[in-house]
């Protein structure tokens, strides 16, 4: 029950819906109790043959407004308390997504993506009905439930209610004990649900290369493992669930058989009439609902309960870079870099160690080296996706640390390498940069990138629906599109991780030429496989194993006859046996 208090500032901000919804459940009781002790009066007439035709059409006319009064009230509490439920679950949905996009890289990488869409749907929903059925269940069970005992109680037979209550004591041990061992079940099958959706979500991404491979019968394994594991532990929590009713029925059939025995004993000790034995097993009944509300109500608190710990989890997870700046603006561009040391956690060897450059505002350093020599963790870092003791990054006269991530987000923008699009147009894409850019600057950003007349051979422009992470469009343009994004937003210091690999030389060439002719004003930061990219760079890094093997501009390096000259030259060749191929 103490998710009810943990639930506490909710119900607190919502206390009208709440109370004006118990006002309709309590009159939903009232006039329950009514149509019982009408029909026990008229059997009690039809056996002393004192009930008249007219009697019988007023009992029934009674009877008939009972039930529309219940109808309205229902309608309403329904509307009043569901509507109160839905709102926490938008509340939760929305905490949720905001506290996503506030985790750096390194928090996220404990939640797999299947598991978050658990999280934000199956186990808020879970949540969502412990603040709306859950509610109703223990307000109108104790409410309903109090209302019948004391009609049967102090109106009809105190000495019959005890009798009848005897097998009471045994259902609620049961439903502590089933209670117990749900909410157990139900984490683990919330657990497993995310299991199943984190190996859908990747098996539908990587579909291309699933086929590629002809692996297609390993993931349909792995993908009929996990389904298996989700069946098991949905099954586990449906066994608890399969019990409660039958605890209920066999209570409530014990209770009928006790009423029904004494009641016919009472009356032939003249202590009782049929009319109010009729009465009493119609109140009898009644109690039904309350009995399969508290169990419902265990069902739905154990789940609410299991969920929210869920939702705790990922709320309560802290951001590995921690939003404590001040600095609202980023004025002055110059980046100073000093990375005495910086590793991931679980790795015995740092990724970087001993970087240190200088880039002046407007100017441009390239950074290259052998596949896994630190660069892409180098531009994450100089964005602020990961913090570390061992990394001082200055912007201006400030360490990034000092700035708010939205003013470091204005300043810097990154182009990964893995091109990100949404199910949208590409219009739609380019506004997330700048929604109020004008078409003209969107043409201009498309003009630089070399996408302007890609997008003019589309037959609905800048219309055109690029599909799920832009499957609609070759690599080439995907990366290109990614560049014209980061470009209408105006930063002022450009990180490109290798994101005109995906093209071919001639127009990334035309790429860089117009980059350089038209945002000189920019700072860029250049990681790059191909060295082309960057020999027209103010200064070059050549990492090595997290380190800076090599530096200088390109005719430095090329005289320096290390690793950048010799991959220069290899390129070159590779350059001119594809021309002459």
């Amino acid at each position: 029950m103490d998710i009810f208090w943990t639930l506490r500032g909710f119900f607190r901000a919502h206390w009208r819906s709440y109370c004006l919804a118990g006002g309709l459940l309590s009159g939903v009781a009232v006039l329950a109790l009514l149509p019982p002790l009408i029909i026990g009066r008229v059997v009690d007439g039809i056996v002393a043959g004192t009930l008249d035709a007219a009697g019988l059409r007023l009992h029934a006319l009674g009877i008939v407004a009972c039930a529309c009064g219940i109808y309205v009230c229902r309608y309403f509490w329904r509307r009043t308390l569901y509507g109160a439920s839905y709102l926490l679950s938008l509340e939760l949905r929305r905490d949720i997504y905001r506290h996503l996009l506030q985790l750096s890289p390194a928090a996220l990488a404990g939640f797999p993506a299947g598991d978050l869409m658990a999280r934000a749907t199956n186990d808020v929903q879970a949540v969502e009905m412990t603040a709306g059925e859950a509610v109703l269940s223990i307000f109108d069970g104790l409410m309903t439930g109090l209302l019948v005992l004391a009609m049967m109680a102090l109106v009809l037979s105190p000495t019959l209610t005890l009798l009848a209550l005897a097998p009471w004591p045994f259902m609620s041990w049961a439903m502590w004990s089933l209670g117990t061992a749900l909410h157990t079940r139900f984490d683990t099958s919330q657990a497993a649900f995310s299991t199943l959706n984190a190996v859908t979500q990747e098996s539908v991404g990587g579909l291309r290369a699933l086929r590629g491979l002809g692996a297609e019968a390993h993931t349909e394994r792995v993908f009929g493992e996990a389904s298996d594991a989700a069946n098991a532990a949905s099954l586990a929590v449906s066994r608890i669930d399969a019990r409660y009713d039958p605890i209920i029925y066999l209570t409530v059939g014990a209770s009928f058989v006790i009423s029904v025995g004494a009641g016919a004993w009472l009356i032939d000790a003249g202590r009782f009439t049929v009319g109010q034995l009729t009465s009493f097993t119609l109140y009898l009944g009644q109690l039904v609902w309350p009995m399969f509300a508290f169990g419902w109500m265990a069902n739905l608190v154990q789940r609410g309960k299991a969920a929210w710990e869920r939702i705790r989890e990922f709320l309560d997870t802290p951001s590995a870079v921690p939003d404590t700046g001040t600095l609202a603006r980023v004025e002055d561009h110059r980046l100073e870099v000093h990375i005495s040391s910086f590793d991931y956690p679980a790795r015995d060897q740092p990724a970087l160690r001993d970087v240190r450059f200088t880039l002046e505002a407007g100017r441009t350093v390239g950074v290259v080296g052998p596949t896994g020599a630190g660069k892409s963790t180098l531009l994450a870092l100089l964005a602020r996706f990961y913090d570390a003791p061992g990394v001082r990054i200055r912007l201006g006269q400030h360490d990034i640390r000092e700035y708010t991530l939205d003013a470091l987000r204005d300043a810097v923008g990154c182009v990964p390498q893995e091109s990100v699009l949404f199910s949208a147009s590409l219009r739609e894409n380019l506004a997330l940069a700048r929604p109020d850019a004008s078409e003209d600057e969107v043409l201009q950003m498309l003009r630089l990138a070399s996408l302007e007349s890609d997008v003019a051979g589309f037959p609905a422009g800048l219309d055109t629906e690029v599909g799920e992470r832009g499957v609609t469009l070759s690599g080439g343009q995907r990366q290109r599109l990614c560049l014209a994004r980061a470009l209408l937003a105006e930063c002022r210091l450009l990180l490109l991780d290798d994101s005109l690999s995906a093209v071919d030389a001639e127009t990334e060439h035309a790429i860089l030429a117009a980059l350089e002719s038209h945002t000189r004003h920019l700072s860029r930061v250049i990681v790059s496989h191909r060295l082309s990219a960057v020999q027209a760079a103010d200064e070059i890094l050549v990492l090595r194993e997290g380190a800076v093997a090599e530096r200088g501009t390109h005719p430095e390096l090329l005289a320096q006859g290390g690793w950048y000259a010799e991959t220069w030259r290899y390129q070159q060749l590779a350059a001119v046996a594809e021309r002459l191929a």
